[in-house]
């Protein structure tokens, strides 16, 4: 078992804009985060995990690559397709996949595409939506 705590959320309302930190987010079942672009039930990237470790490595700030859930505590190394994220009280995501940085991260800074390869954060679907909070924690089983 994998054990973190969720230090920050943020929410991408719009393509192209900076995400919007918030304390709460609710997940929907199958679709995604409310009120998030990526909400889609066809789209296999719903929701993105990150962990504050690799942010810290990078000097970077939560929420700046684009990611919606920030965790401490959390070992995304390991996770591979399928694995089950609990968020929470009731939310269960799965993981689909790791999430290949796009050259907009050359845009925060120049070479940090090639540096977050394979370190980008994990991509995930809702399997069973609710309200999470900054603080919840969160945990990933096979």
């Amino acid at each position: 078992m994998n054990d973190g705590t969720i230090v920050a959320i943020h929410i991408a309302e719009i393509k192209g804009e900076d995400s919007v930190a918030v304390t709460s987010a609710s997940a929907i079942t199958g679709e995604g985060l409310e009120n998030d672009r990526s909400r889609n039930p066809a789209n296999l990237r719903q929701v993105l995990v990150m962990d504050k470790e690799t942010l810290d490595e990078f000097k970077l700030i939560p929420g700046q690559i684009k990611e919606n859930i920030t965790t401490t505590g959390l070992d995304l190394s390991n996770i591979q397709p399928g694995n089950v994220f609990f968020v929470g009280d009731n939310v269960t995501l799965e993981a689909t996949g790791l999430c290949d940085p796009c050259h907009k991260m050359d845009v925060i800074e120049d070479g940090l595409q090639a540096a977050l390869d394979g370190k980008r954060g994990i991509l995930s679907i809702v399997l069973n939506g609710g309200t999470f909070n900054v603080g919840d924690s969160i945990r990933v089983e096979p």
